[in-house]
């Protein structure tokens, strides 16, 4: 009823400017949406090559798919694929671990050089990462990460060793949790880590969250490093690789198609992932609103 009053008494100005928003929110939309929509079409168009003259495809076929996924003379996207899923997973398991932990000790704990280790990180995270890739390379060389089957560890040290410098948003997140939470577990008998682990932790499961879909994210998509260390190894080869060589000169023609049929699927585990965590994330909010 307040609604339909509140509707009544709009004056024409509000409804031309709610009109306009609502206008311009719809266009936003159809251009975020339109280069997947395209991407989804073309993963399924039968013409080979990557140039057409219509948006829509002339004809559709799951060959592309099917191509992707059955090759591997050429391109072996399913190694591919395979390789990039285990870094993923590894890196985002030890990357979250060490994220929280550096997050949770620089929040809580109060010791020498804590304050100038967060200048040191934070001027540190001002320069890009690749900065720093040729030295990296030659480590990791001297340890004998980069060739065979070795470049898989190479890559999860290299994606995991310096996650640790990116607490801040995570540690903002526990600093709004109340250390009186956290004496009054000591005093019951409660360890630091049982704090952190049975009480710290439930209580931030927006930051866990996001600290994982992120961890998780960044070795999946990562190409620079990934192409650095693998150079000729096609066997170590990551998905991200694999889609850059289908649109060299020489593949482009007959795997340009299934190149886009290979963008849908490397986003299949990120959205599953994000659906699933989705509804831990919304349980965290709405428990820390009720708090």
């Amino acid at each position: 009823m307040e609604n339909q009053m509140a509707k009544n008494t709009m004056s024409p100005r509000r409804r031309i400017v709610n009109i306009l928003v609502h206008v311009l929110l719809g266009i936003l939309a159809i251009i975020w949406v339109l280069p997947i929509v395209w991407i989804v079409l073309t993963s399924f168009r039968a013409e080979p090559g990557a140039y057409t003259t219509t948006f829509l495809p002339q004809g559709y076929t799951l060959n592309n798919y099917i191509k992707l996924l059955t090759d591997r003379n050429v391109l072996n996207f399913p190694k591919m694929f395979t390789n990039t899923l285990i870094i993923s997973i590894i890196s985002c398991v030890i990357s979250t671990f060490f994220v929280l932990s550096v997050a949770y000790s620089l929040s809580r704990m109060r010791f020498k050089f804590r304050k100038p280790y967060m200048n040191m990180a934070m001027i540190l995270g001002l320069f890009p990462g690749f900065m720093t890739m040729i030295a990296q390379y030659f480590i990791l060389k001297s340890m004998g990460l980069t060739e065979g089957a070795s470049i898989r560890i190479g890559l999860i040290v290299v994606y995991c060793a310096c996650t640790g410098l990116g607490f801040q948003i995570s540690k903002g997140f526990f600093d709004t949790i109340p250390r009186s939470i956290d004496e009054a577990a000591i005093i019951d008998g409660a360890t630091q880590w049982q704090v952190f682990t049975r009480i710290t932790l439930p209580l931030s499961k927006p930051i866990v969250i996001y600290t994982v879909m992120t961890a998780f994210i960044a070795p999946w998509v990562d190409f620079i490093f990934a192409k650095v260390l693998c150079r000729a190894n096609a066997d170590q080869f990551t998905v991200a690789i694999g889609l850059w060589n289908m649109l060299q000169k020489e593949y482009i023609y007959q795997w340009y198609t299934c190149f886009a049929a290979g963008a849908v699927l490397i986003s299949i585990p990120i959205a599953i992932l994000f659906l699933y965590m989705q509804r831990f994330y919304v349980e965290g909010m709405s428990g820390a609103v009720k708090g």
